[in-house]
């Protein structure tokens, strides 16, 4: 899952002056005032606003000469809308930064190794032997199935163990002592109350470990 570049923005709202010949212009204008809450561009739409208003009046008076005047003007809006538009642009519609970048990557990278954890779990619910066969929460043995990084607390080594939220070496051996003497666990809960884990480690501990039987 690579870090894409920002993906340009706001393209289609810079074409509007181009694609409407100038009329859609203040409307335009009008939008990234709003969006931006910005005097300026308010000042813009007001001023496209009105200049095309006075195109569209003289266009309606008949005279040849101001229609000459009017279409001319009508096509400096045209280009001048449009260019105005694409220069204020990346102000209204800023590229995502690299950090911003970064950082979701990181949470789309989160939330599909939660997701593989919620699939490896179901599939160990339903089938434990097949589970088995798959290494289910065994990173110390080779697998090529990806459990989102579950960890087997019945069966996996300390090693294993000692990657689990807040785990110490004291905790792994009260929990390989606990099974070696009495067996497996059956939930986090139960662990958390045989192996006396410190309050609010539960919740992280019950995200990653698994209790196969």
């Amino acid at each position: 899952m690579p870090v894409t570049p920002g993906e340009p923005r706001g393209i289609l709202w810079a074409f509007v002056p181009f694609l409407t010949f100038g009329l859609g212009t203040p409307f335009s204008f009008l939008y990234a005032a709003v969006r931006r809450r910005s005097w300026n561009m308010g000042a813009a739409s007001v001023g496209y606003g009105a200049a095309t208003a006075g195109v569209l009046t003289l266009m309606q008076l008949g005279d040849p000469f101001l229609g000459f005047i009017a279409g001319t003007m009508m096509l400096m809006l045209w280009i001048a809308g449009t260019v105005h538009a694409f220069a204020v642009r990346p102000s209204l519609f800023p590229r995502t930064g690299p950090r911003s970048q970064a950082n979701q990557h990181a949470l789309r990278v989160a939330q599909y190794r939660r997701e593989l954890r919620e699939e490896a779990r179901a599939l160990a619910a339903e089938d434990p032997a097949l589970a088995h066969e798959l290494r289910i929460g065994r990173p110390d043995l080779p697998r090529t199935y990806d459990d989102g990084g579950l960890v087997d607390v019945n069966h996996a080594s300390p090693q294993a163990l000692a990657t689990l939220p807040g785990m110490t070496p004291e905790l792994v051996d009260k929990i390989v002592r606990r099974r070696e003497e009495q067996g497996g666990f059956i939930s986090a809960e139960e662990m958390s109350v045989d192996v006396d884990l410190p309050p609010g480690l539960l919740p992280q501990l019950a995200e990653y470990a698994i209790f196969l039987p």
